[in-house]
């Protein structure tokens, strides 16, 4: 009876991570214990809500404000063109959009240059996420200023990380916009805002998650998003998918589901193991997904990537510099950057793979189209799971590396299939990869 009971048991177990592969989570660090009640997670979550919407809400009503009044007709004063573009934005006439260029067939190029092209945009992508993934995982599973007497401490404010990752991305954006010529832009600030919103709790959520479970994990999981996001698509932008696009993300369930399986029965015990990683990964995956479809979305405005780079890192900065005042965090993350030089740098470095790391996606789909960056994307992915079991010495079982065999296999059919698609001049599904990546 007792062993009907286990198998039971066992078989609801895999039938639920199928269905919701990120559910099973391991991790070699997990969190410490909260020592009040307002670290815990989900308290700091609804802080930082708080936070974000006593500077969205007021601004949505002043949206409104302008709207009703039809500012645009009877607006004046010096606020006039500010208003204009935060609200209405400047739709383009026919006549002012500019002409559609096609890209150029490389033939002044040689082959030898083109494969140059090739491996640096290989080689920076794969330098700049990476390096990222590695010391996302120091920061956020390690302490800092440890010795032989004292434990040291660990930074947890998750916030403070994402607003640095977005001031630099902003910076760099906006030399980009400066230096480059750039179309003329049409759409209303205040609509960044949204995808800023959901890729700040996404970004937030996968920092956290890191004290929860593995990396591996958590990047597996990152795979498993293809799923929300088809859903997402239907909801947000009325999709339809194909039946070759609902097997591979069967396939990609079934092999996370299997890694994340292989650690055997007591690997569900584990202090690691809990419905708060469950919470936050599949957290990340929503807002991921809701971001990646509201930037879709924003892009029938006819604007460059690198606008689009710069008006969510704005807003980005403005929602997380608003909210950890109102903590009053920014002070106390910076003392502890003064404390620790280690994390400084750590924290620096972070920034500069996360800003430049864009600009590597966009010169490569330029140069080489979505297929060729999705596939250095893949492959960066592998990369990152054997970088992080070498240097944090996470274990993967037989079944368990079957399990990402099997996700990664998955991944490359999609890409395949896509260009069989493109080949015969059929229309190609949308890129589930999102702008804002981190």
């Amino acid at each position: 009876m007792k062993m009907r009971k286990e198998i039971r048991r066992a078989w609801w177990a895999v039938l639920v991570l199928v269905t919701f592969p990120t559910l099973g989570m391991g991790g070699e660090a997990p969190e410490a214990a909260p020592e009040h009640w307002t670290e815990f997670w989900f308290v700091r979550f609804l802080v930082n809500a708080a936070g974000y919407a006593s500077l969205m809400v007021p601004g949505y009503f002043l949206v409104q404000y302008f709207k009703r009044r039809n500012y645009l007709e009877t607006g004046r004063g010096l606020c006039f063109p500010v208003i204009r573009d935060c609200v209405f934005g400047n739709e383009l006439k026919p006549s002012d959009e500019p002409p559609a260029v096609p890209r150029p067939e490389l033939t002044e190029t040689t082959r030898t240059r083109q494969l140059l092209k090739l491996l640096f945009c290989t080689g920076g992508l794969q330098a700049s996420y990476l390096t990222w993934g590695v010391l996302q995982e120091r920061v956020m599973t390690r302490n800092y200023g440890a010795t032989d007497k004292m434990p040291g401490e660990r930074f947890t404010d998750s916030q403070f990380l994402v607003l640095m990752n977005r001031v630099l991305a902003l910076t760099v954006a906006g030399l980009c916009c400066v230096l480059c010529k750039q179309p003329r832009h049409g759409a209303p600030m205040y609509r960044y805002s949204f995808a800023s919103l959901s890729n700040i709790l996404s970004s937030w959520c996968q920092y956290e998650a890191l004290k929860f479970v593995s990396f591996p994990t958590q990047v597996l999981a990152k795979a498993s998003k293809v799923i929300p996001v088809m859903l997402m698509g239907k909801l947000v932008s009325h999709r339809s998918y194909e039946h070759w696009e609902y097997l591979t993300a069967g396939l990609i369930s079934i092999g996370v589901s299997m890694f994340l399986l292989s650690n055997g029965p007591e690997h569900y015990f584990s202090p690691a193991t809990t419905l708060s990683g469950f919470i936050l990964l599949a957290g990340y995956i929503l807002f991921d997904s809701f971001t990646s479809n509201w930037q879709d979305a924003l892009f029938a405005y006819k604007m460059s990537s690198v606008q689009m780079m710069f008006g969510v890192n704005l807003f980005s900065c403005l929602l997380t510099v608003g909210s950890l005042i109102q903590q009053g965090a920014l002070v106390e993350a910076m003392r502890f950057m003064g404390r620790h030089g280690e994390f400084a740098a750590h924290a620096l470095l972070l920034s500069i793979c996360s800003a430049f790391g864009q600009l590597f996606i966009f010169y490569t789909i330029g140069q080489f189209g979505a297929a060729t960056f999705t596939i250095i994307m893949t492959l960066r992915q592998a990369f990152a799971i054997f970088l992080s079991c070498l240097i944090y010495d996470h274990t993967v079982t037989v079944v368990g590396g079957l399990g990402m065999a099997v996700v990664f296999v998955a991944l490359f059919l999609r890409v395949y299939a896509k260009g069989r698609l493109k080949q015969r001049g059929k229309k190609v599904p949308p890129n589930e990869a999102p702008i804002q990546k981190v």
